[in-house]
């Protein structure tokens, strides 16, 4: 059973370049309606810098056996039933015939302030993930196979995320690959994590400079946390259960 990437290595540098864009953009218009955004908020309270990946992402479905999915990537019908909490909102869905076939959370951060971030971005990609599980096992979903749950984020590549990180270890040790490594490397090793813990199908960091990004220059860190790795498996599960509905 072949599948289809969709050109993914063009379309994410076009996706980084319009990350940057949409960001610059953002910040530019406030400034020209007197608005000010705290820190470097202003691009990110946009909302829309990650728009080029989700459409990848749609684009993949159909490319590989279901071009008639429902995508659902708007509030209000993005939404799904938790256990901790009644509902979530993720940033994409796809659903064929009642099924949900996968489910995708986007997510970017841009210096300087990687360090709260960071841990606000940890606590909610695990907390969305054993809510949505827990959600599964209970039989929210109906009866229906384990769908793809999927983690994607966007860094940039700055001195602050680059630089090792000091940790704190007053009365027992730290696990010796988290010690002393940069934010970015922390990223890299929650999406290792993430996976390994099956909280999710497929992890991926993606690693853009803001110089680089608007040239749609981008890297990863590490094979296992690579978007490309991220895409294979999102296609072949696609591919996967189109089959299954033929």
């Amino acid at each position: 059973m072949g599948i289809d990437l969709a050109d993914f290595e063009e379309r994410a540098a076009q996706a980084i370049r319009a990350f940057w864009d949409t960001r610059a953009a953002a910040v530019e218009r406030q400034k020209l309606n007197g608005v000010t955004d705290q820190g470097e908020r202003a691009g990110v309270t946009n909302g829309k810098n990650m728009d080029g990946f989700v459409t990848l992402l749609a684009d993949l479905v159909a490319a590989n056996g279901l071009p008639d999915a429902e995508l659902y990537m708007t509030r209000g019908v993005n939404t799904l039933p938790g256990y901790f909490r009644p509902t979530k909102d993720w940033d994409l869905l796809v659903m064929h015939q009642g099924v949900l076939i996968a489910t995708i959370e986007l997510k970017s951060q841009v210096g300087p302030s990687f360090g709260n971030n960071f841990n606000n971005r940890t606590e909610e990609a695990v907390g969305s993930a054993v809510d949505l599980w827990t959600a599964f096992r209970e039989g929210a979903l109906g009866e229906q196979p384990a769908p793809f749950v999927g983690w994607l984020i966007h860094v940039e590549d700055a001195p602050g995320s680059t630089r090792p990180v000091r940790v704190s270890e007053p009365h027992f040790p730290v696990f010796p690959e988290l010690r002393d490594i940069s934010y970015l490397e922390r990223y890299d090793q929650l999406c290792r994590r993430l996976v390994l813990e099956k909280h999710y199908t497929e992890a991926a960091l993606i690693v853009s400079t803001r110089e680089g990004g608007l040239r749609g220059e981008h890297g990863s860190l590490s094979n296992s946390t690579s978007f490309k790795r991220f895409v294979v498996a999102f296609a072949a599960h696609i591919a996967q259960e189109a089959a299954l509905f033929r």
